[in-house]
């Protein structure tokens, strides 16, 4: 007999209730099993799912613009808001900016990862010290903005002789000023007649619209469309633009942190890629580029920033180098010579490279970037 059988014969009700009340323990126990493991398995799915997000959440870009948040910062508003960046798996916040130089500074030392502004003082700070940590990786520009833009009711003409004898307003930070030097010996300028006045940025369109000097340095389509504002006569601006009188030198790029770069050569080309697109829209539709910038700014006209978006893109953006290749690259060839003409504006030692300037290896195929 066994031991069951024989504690049933001897003890039944007990018995009975005995292994009643262990088959509901158990039942019990198996049930607390079965629940524990349950949220156990939830947990761990949820464990596994947050860990999921994270390795898969959006990288973080910080990304300088040169200036405000006006018409030509289309392309880089346009690729944020229409999420051309998230479609790349990115987080990118834009700033605005005081100066083409300063943008530089701001990214060399990995205050931003990337930013916009002048290669040339890119070309001067790698000179001064390569070690600098920030490289070009898409031309914006591929003519720059500079000038010098007077009136012609002050004596200017589109003839760069027709500034000898008179008072230029001269920022000490800009990208146009810097070039000077060299700008006077291409187009043969006497400057001994010529006086410089250190001038702010808020102060140099109204001194131009008074007529405390007679022209003054800076981005044909920031100076122009500022006059404008003034209230100078379209037919009294006189623009001189530097390109188009021996300075053959590329503008604004799009600059990276090199540490962020190594870190992160995927977001940085996710960056240009979305960049290309951004400002395809942009030249294809600068009315809605302007929306993007006025959403910044509510403070803008909207006509004056359409005409200066619609001056940047015809001027800088779209020339015929970038119509037949693609924005965003630059020619190597053309990038050397311009280090050569920067020995003579700034002073270059000569130790830069071309190589070390600009870094196409993020660009997206040609395909990618052209423009309509």
């Amino acid at each position: 007999m066994s031991n069951l059988a024989c504690n049933r014969y001897r003890f039944p009700g007990k018995m009975v209730s005995f292994q009643a009340n262990k088959g509901n323990v158990m039942l019990k126990s198996a049930r607390r099993l079965a629940a524990r493991a349950a949220f156990v398995g939830l947990a761990g799915i949820a464990s596994l799912a947050a860990g999921a997000t994270a390795a898969f959440a959006d990288t973080p870009v910080k990304f300088t613009l040169d200036w405000k948040f006006e018409g030509p910062a289309a392309g880089f508003l346009l690729a944020l808001d229409k999420g051309y960046f998230k479609a790349e798996g990115l987080d990118v916040t834009i700033d605005s900016g005081n100066g083409s130089v300063e943008a530089i500074s701001r990214v060399a030392t990995g205050t931003y990862d990337m930013g916009f502004g002048d290669i040339n003082s890119l070309i001067k700070l790698l000179d001064e010290d390569p070690s600098q940590k920030i490289t070009g990786v898409f031309m914006v520009y591929d003519r720059p903005t500079f000038a010098v833009v007077g009136r012609k009711s002050l004596g200017i003409t589109d003839d760069p002789k027709s500034l000898e004898g008179k008072k230029l307003g001269a920022p000490p930070p800009d990208g146009a000023f810097a070039q000077w030097k060299a700008f006077k010996a291409v187009a043969g300028i006497d400057d001994s007649k010529i006086t410089l006045e250190s001038v702010g940025f808020p102060v140099r369109e109204p001194m131009l619209a008074k007529g405390d000097v007679d022209a003054v340095f800076g981005f044909s389509f920031s100076v122009i469309l500022n006059l404008k504002a003034q209230g100078v006569p379209a037919d009294d601006i006189v623009p001189i633009l530097m390109a188009e009188h021996g300075l053959n030198l590329y503008g604004n790029t799009v600059t990276v942190n090199t540490d962020f770069a190594a870190n992160n050569p995927d977001a940085v080309k996710g960056v240009l890629k979305a960049l290309a697109k951004g400002f395809a829209d942009a030249v294809a539709n600068p009315e809605e580029g302007v929306e993007a910038v006025l959403k910044r700014n509510e403070t803008l006209n909207s006509d004056i920033e359409l005409e200066r978006l619609t001056m940047a893109n015809a001027q800088n953006i779209k020339t015929p180098y970038v119509a037949e290749h693609g924005m965003g690259g630059v020619d190597p060839a053309r990038l050397a010579a311009s280090i050569e003409t920067l020995k003579t504006s700034m002073g270059l030692k000569g130790t830069v490279t071309a190589d070390k300037v600009f870094d196409a290896s993020f660009l997206p195929p040609e395909a990618e970037r052209k423009l309509p």
